[in-house]
């Protein structure tokens, strides 16, 4: 009843959002008929001209948009998740799940399945990256018999999708060795997530187990995977609760620094607290194509770590960052002239503090503030320290 109620409340804080719903239809030559589907654009993909975003395909759309639409406007709305284009095919119509999800004896997509595999690939993909802003990171998403379809994805070599959310999958034959077979091979590197439940269905539920456990036996380092298995749950309520799990074990390095992650991880580093802070967006580029301006909390962050472990010579690695990323503010002089102030020399320390004022205040870095370090400092003699030695990476 509480994930109930959370979706519940997810759908009204949707509705009261701006964002766009668009119906589409697309005359398919592989289907020689039209199909429709729906896509859902982030609230601020109008405001927000030059933005691009990762695109979820989502499968039995008529449903299952909704929740996973209502997870990520919530988690949008705290910078936990990235905003996503969402394309919701429709398919709860005249069997048509059933007829697109179609398998041959041997568990190979086949006849209309196999005309569904290549629309969804050379078609429905191509349309949507032609007319919408997108990024190169693709996800699918279904559930029970398009939970098993999306699966054929990674039978290519070089799979279209690069992450996939199959939700109480129903396979078809010998899909549970030939996923885990699959994914050892591919070279690309691929997010991979499935749930089960104790309520699912016990033929969906043993199968599920069986390509864990195939999966977890030797798993590629290209490979991100997840396997969710639900206690008290059916083999439909298992969906709201896979949903975030789903969507946050994709992005979990999306997110703020936490105070559990500073704690836990951050503050118990011996250095490199600055290289820390890159890699993490570094990671977020080169592996989902997101494009995040780092975060002025996440640089607090690591400046409190630093100071913290008297790192200070990271102080000027931190700098280097902040001009990279804030150039015209006063973020890198501020982390230069803590530097020098942390190490004993107050007349270079001046003389940073002082450049904030050409330059434009972020958050409490004001040019008042500046001044006052600065003056702060007038009168005290240097007393230069000896710096640790730190091994700083470059982005």
């Amino acid at each position: 009843m509480k994930f109930l109620r959370l979706i519940a409340f997810l759908f009204v804080f949707q509705s009261a959002s701006s964002q766009s719903f668009i119906p589409e239809t697309i005359e398919s030559n592989k289907l020689k008929e039209n199909r429709t589907f729906t896509v859902y654009l982030p609230k601020n993909y109008e405001a927000n001209v030059v933005n691009k975003y990762p695109v979820m395909l989502v499968l039995d759309g008529e449903y299952l948009a909704q929740p996973i639409n209502g997870i990520l406007n919530y988690s949008n709305y705290w910078d936990d998740l990235p905003e996503i284009i969402i394309v919701a095919v429709n398919q709860n119509y005249a069997e048509k799940r059933y007829i697109d999800s179609e398998f041959d004896e041997n568990g190979l997509p086949s006849g209309s399945g196999a005309k569904f595999f290549e629309f969804i690939g050379l078609e429905l993909l191509p349309y949507v990256e032609k007319k919408y802003r997108t990024l190169p990171f693709r996800i699918i998403a279904g559930h029970d018999t398009t939970a098993s379809f999306l699966n054929a994805y990674l039978y290519k070599d070089n799979p279209v999708f690069d992450a996939y959310i199959s939700l109480g999958a129903e396979f078809p034959t010998a899909m549970e060795t030939r996923v885990a077979d699959r994914l050892k091979s591919i070279k690309k590197n691929i997010f991979y997530y499935h749930a089960s439940a104790d309520g699912d269905i016990t033929e969906l539920k043993e199968k599920a187990i069986a390509l864990d456990e195939n999966i977890k036996n030797s798993i590629p380092q290209n490979l991100k995977y997840r396997f969710n298995f639900f206690e008290n749950a059916s083999h439909y309520s298992l969906v709201a609760k896979a949903i975030p799990e789903a969507l946050y074990f994709i992005f979990d390095r999306y997110q703020p620094i936490s105070m559990v992650e500073f704690q836990e991880k951050i503050s118990k580093l011996e250095s490199g607290y600055t290289n820390y802070l890159i890699e993490k967006y570094t990671y977020l580029n080169q592996n989902l194509g997101l494009e995040v301006k780092p975060r002025l909390t996440d640089f607090k962050a690591i400046e409190a770590a630093i100071l913290k472990n008297n790192a200070f010579a990271e102080l000027q690695e931190l700098s280097k960052y902040a001009e990279k990323h804030y150039p015209k503010t006063t973020l890198s002089v501020y982390h230069q002239a803590l530097y020098f102030e942390k190490t004993g020399e107050f007349k270079k320390a001046i003389k940073e503090y002082q450049k904030g004022y050409s330059k434009e205040a972020i958050r409490e870095l004001s040019k008042d503030f500046m001044l006052s370090r600065a003056e702060a400092l007038k009168g005290k003699p240097d007393q230069p320290k000896e710096e640790t030695n730190t091994e700083i990476k470059e982005e």
